[in-house]
């Protein structure tokens, strides 16, 4: 038998037993099968609070059974799963997007969905801690489902993403091309020299980023709309400029605000103008 303990900023505290399901997101009210005595004694949903207008109405099933406890995402976003536990290999740290499922490892998972919080007007990551453990002989608290009239109706909106093909899109995409190509034990993160040569062989046009410094404007941009107010690391004001750039660069690939797809077709591009790459 498992209990499994929901956690969050401004969430009240779920506690499931085997044998029952939670449904989690923006406005998961509407997943949830229509009313039986045993529909309402094994599923239940919550909303999340403050969720930002493009996260899904249901991001997450959490199914606890008799000795597992599995994660359905159903989240349209990308979002890690993180935990610590006794084994070999220690911590470990995944991706998850739509339609994928995991089992959740006994202890704390860490669920951070990345720009899934309303922050103002800007976006924060949404953090929701998941806590396996054995059942003990307390009492299973479980969330009611919300009022109909309490629910968020309002259509999933699309994240907020860079224009494409604009000057701070070819950037990002030169920023993220190392796990993008799947090299991301790339040594350092691209020169602002290197950035500008990328973008001018796929794009036969590099803007003004031949000044470094538009280079730097551009990552900035970047940074804020991957990041949010709250991580940036700009704001931070610590940490070497490539460490700065590495994260930025990598925050790029997991939020998808480029895509291999991306760098695809702007390899094809500069295929067919017959460009050759710059050397390394």
């Amino acid at each position: 038998m498992l209990r499994v303990t929901l956690r969050g900023a401004g969430l009240p505290t779920v506690t499931l037993g085997s044998g029952e399901t939670l449904f989690f997101g923006r406005s998961p009210d509407r997943a949830v099968p229509e009313e039986s005595p045993e529909n309402a004694l094994r599923i239940t949903a919550i909303a999340l609070p403050r969720c930002a207008p493009h996260v899904s109405r249901v991001l997450g099933e959490l199914i606890v059974g008799e000795e597992i406890a599995r994660l359905r995402w159903h989240g349209s976003g990308e979002t890690q799963v993180s935990s610590l536990f006794d084994a070999p290999g220690g911590a470990r740290r995944v991706t998850v997007t739509e339609g994928m499922s995991l089992l959740l490892d006994e202890g704390e998972n860490q669920l951070v969905v990345m720009r899934g919080r309303l922050a103002g007007d800007t976006y924060d990551d949404l953090s929701v801690s998941i806590e396996v453990t054995p059942s003990g002989s307390g009492p299973v608290v479980a969330m009611p489902r919300p009022d109909a009239d309490d629910a968020d109706d309002g259509a999933t909106a699309p994240a907020p993403m860079l224009p494409r093909q604009s000057r701070e899109w070819y950037v990002a995409l030169a920023l993220a091309e190392p796990w993008l190509s799947g090299t991301d034990d790339y040594p350092r993160p691209p020169s602002n020299r290197e950035i500008y040569e990328r973008i001018l062989h796929w794009h036969g046009y590099a803007w003004n980023l031949e000044r470094a410094q538009r280079v730097d404007d551009a990552i900035r941009s970047i940074s804020a709309l991957a990041f949010g107010p709250k991580d940036d690391p700009f704001r931070a004001g610590s940490g070497r400029a490539q460490n700065v750039r590495f994260a930025i660069g990598r925050r790029t690939a997991e939020i998808r605000l480029v895509t291999t797809e991306d760098l695809d077709e702007a390899e094809r591009a500069a295929a067919r103008r017959n460009v050759p790459p710059p050397r390394a």
